[in-house]
């Protein structure tokens, strides 16, 4: 599966379309529980609250407590690989790629569980 996407907007646009915005944010849901990491998802589906709500959780993590930081992205699975691309130094922009980076991994979950259900 090739996603030809370059930010979070555009990725949750596709995800809309594809009517997988729910089953998206109960996978994000589902992982940061297991990372032990406390997630309260906005009741509205806009795009930019749920991105901003990943965003800032990530960006304090981050800031506050590294180890849950990698712990999520370890079990959200995001490939290693993919940081070797995020060029910035300042934390927010970070946080911003970050972001991006794990919804497009929950987004590939969902999507083959749902291909292949």
């Amino acid at each position: 599966m090739k996603l030809d996407v370059v930010n979070s907007d555009q990725l949750l646009q596709i995800a809309e379309e594809k009517l997988l915005v729910k089953k998206m944010l109960q996978q994000i849901e589902k992982d940061f529980s297991l990372a032990n990491v406390s997630l309260t998802m906005p009741v509205n589906l806009e795009p930019q609250s749920i991105i901003s709500t990943i965003r800032e959780k990530i960006y304090y993590l981050m800031m506050e407590h590294f180890s849950g930081y990698l712990n999520l992205l370890y079990i959200v699975d995001v490939p290693e690989r993919e940081f070797q691309y995020i060029e910035s130094t300042d934390t927010v922009e970070v946080a911003n790629q970050v972001t991006f980076l794990l919804l497009k991994r929950e987004y590939q979950k969902v999507w083959f569980k749902e291909k292949y259900k």
